[in-house]
């Protein structure tokens, strides 16, 4: 069952970006003053605060795992509390956590929470956003969602992301609705790749390696929730599931099938979108993707329903099958309520218009083979002639509420997924001003193209705009943008 490199993608870009969508738009607190002659009233008229939440504590450090089926021996990872993926943070939409992470491994770490508005501070970008938690120290994060959703964790640190996070270290916080729909089984599915000798001992690390200036660290093993693929389910015939599907792979951009059942996705990137079929039961799947799924399973019993990576001959990540007394079907595939905070329009006759070149690489020889010659393996990306900070000016600097349409030009001979930090964006039609449908924070840009997103930056502080191939974040490809 090991993982070939992904085929170079063949798709049309409506094919490649059918159904994506997410955001995070900052809303500021209104705080009311105090009525008159507030001294005056009884203790037992003044309201009550809200209890502070008590902090939970997460450790980070070595562990075991048996990333492949018995009798394989286990493995030497990193983990969460000692299981890879790290525990399911759960919390209702509004509620505060506290989470305090202790260091107990060997390198730097930090723990960005990808689709999570929020303040700037609370980022998670280790050397950046926040200092690196150097090993035996700890960092606690106070993290109040605004909105629902599904999120990815995992560690992002500037220079060194990829060792961390290739030794097992991710995990999903999951922001529940205040009003969820019915459904009679909620699971997440973390997908994670694993580069793995017959020995099965996670490969050495080398941030300068030629894989590191190509694809990325493309694993020879995958794991789904950090067990061996197909994770199995029974449910009654009938049964809805509502899947929350999470690539937390280092580098491998794959491609989802759904197979035996009509899938209706309800939310991208962890926000709510209208609800749509995927274009050819197919969704694109990079790094740091996010999709919440619903499945309403056949009426027949002994039934299977497939997840499918479209890796090789294809790689069953979930298989459902149907057994016992059938459900009553439920009616249409519920919508999620839209998220109110997020731009209808954006005016872009007012918007500032911004420009990301991303170059460097592997070059593509006419043989289709990957030539090397003459590239800096410290550097091989630029982005705008730099590496991330660069020069230490920001891509463009802002008041908060200013329009933003920005282009982002891939010079490479690979395909760019780019997350922006703290933001949401439409992805623009190439011929025209219209957009997508869909919200993001997270676009794949075909090798060899161009395309503009549009956002509005309204939510303060210093931002990223980083690769989610963390072997190329660590080499320098990233740039950040600051909203005053």
């Amino acid at each position: 069952m090991t993982c070939p490199p992904p085929d170079r993608p063949s798709a049309t870009r409506r094919q490649l970006l059918a159904g994506l969508g997410t955001a995070p738009l900052a809303a500021s607190a209104l705080l009311a003053a105090p009525p008159a002659h507030a001294e005056s009233r009884k203790p037992a008229d003044v309201p009550q605060q809200p209890q502070e939440p008590p902090a939970r504590t997460l450790i980070a450090g070595p562990a075991k795992a048996r990333l492949r089926p018995a009798p394989a021996p286990e493995s030497e990872i990193w983990a969460f509390d000692g299981a890879t993926p790290g525990p399911i943070l759960r919390i209702k939409q509004g509620e505060t956590l506290r989470l305090k992470l202790e260091n107990r491994t060997t390198a730097p770490l930090a723990l960005h929470w990808q689709g999570l508005r929020g303040e700037a501070s609370q980022d998670g970008v280790g050397g950046f956003s926040q200092p690196p938690i150097v090993p035996g120290e700890s960092f606690e994060y106070r993290l109040t969602p605004p909105d629902s959703g599904t999120i990815l964790y995992r560690p992002l640190v500037v220079g060194g992301s990829s060792e961390p996070a290739g030794r097992g270290l991710s995990g999903l916080l999951v922001v529940a609705e205040r009003a969820p729909p019915a459904v009679d089984l909620d699971l997440p599915v973390l997908v994670t790749d694993w580069l793995i000798g017959d020995d099965q001992a996670i490969q050495p690390f080398d941030p300068r390696s030629t894989g590191s200036a190509a694809a990325g660290r493309l694993g020879s093993w995958l794991t789904v929730n950090g067990k061996p693929p197909p994770q199995p389910v029974r449910l009654p015939p009938g049964a809805r599931v509502r899947l929350r599907l999470a690539n937390g792979c280092n580098a491998r951009i794959m491609r989802l099938r759904f197979d035996g059942a009509k899938a209706a996705v309800v939310a991208v990137d962890g926000q709510p979108t209208e609800t749509f079929e995927p274009v050819h039961a197919q969704l694109p799947f990079a790094p740091g993707s996010r999709y919440d799924v619903v499945l309403d399973l056949p009426i027949e019993a002994g039934v299977s329903v497939n997840v499918t990576a479209l890796i090789g001959p294809g790689l069953p990540l979930v298989r459902i099958v149907t057994e016992g007394a059938a459900r009553v079907p439920q009616a249409a595939a519920p919508a999620l309520a839209l998220n109110p905070a997020l731009p209808a329009a954006v005016r872009m006759q007012d918007a500032l218009r911004p420009e990301m070149v991303i170059e460097g690489g592997a070059r593509l020889t006419p043989e289709r083979t990957l030539d090397y010659a003459g590239l800096d393996l410290a550097r091989p990306w630029l982005v705008n002639g730099g590496i991330g900070a660069g020069d230490g000016k920001p891509l463009f600097s802002v008041k908060r509420g200013t329009p933003i349409v920005m282009a982002i030009d891939n010079r490479t001979a690979f395909i760019q997924p780019l997350h922006v930090h703290g933001h949401a964006f439409r992805l623009l039609h190439p011929l025209d001003d219209g957009w997508e449908n869909y919200f993001l924070d997270t676009v794949q840009v075909p090798e060899g193209k161009k395309r503009h997103i549009a956002f509005i930056a309204d939510n303060p502080g210093r931002w990223l705009i980083s690769s989610t191939v963390l072997e190329r974040f660590d080499l320098g490809l990233w740039s950040w943008f600051e909203v005053l």
